[in-house]
């Protein structure tokens, strides 16, 4: 499983292709401003929206571990943010809130 810690993703700049795979009401709290939301029970009908190379990224890292676990079973290759949103925001990365 590939993974990325949030340092390096915010390196990366904002063109990369960050999915947020959390609830309609998580997102709503607290987002990353150029992720793209697909609720992880939505992902099965909305594979061909993931797009090229996708980060996949959860609140914690937890579900997005294993999403790329599943996807990686189904040959799409993702990687997986280490430390999810958490990470993110307490590395002082850039967050939209409500």
């Amino acid at each position: 499983m590939h993974n990325i810690t949030v340092e390096e993703l915010g390196k990366l700049g904002e063109n990369i292709n960050l999915i947020d795979i959390r609830e309609p009401y998580e997102h709503d709290e607290v987002r990353v401003p150029f992720a793209k939301h697909i609720p992880l029970g939505e992902l099965d009908a909305r594979l061909d929206e993931l797009g090229e190379n996708p980060y996949i990224m959860c609140h914690g890292g937890g579900r997005s571990a294993r999403t790329v676990q599943l996807l990686a079973q189904q040959g799409i290759e993702t990687t997986n943010v280490s430390g999810g949103i958490s990470a993110w925001e307490a590395a002082g990365l850039p967050v939209e809130r409500g």
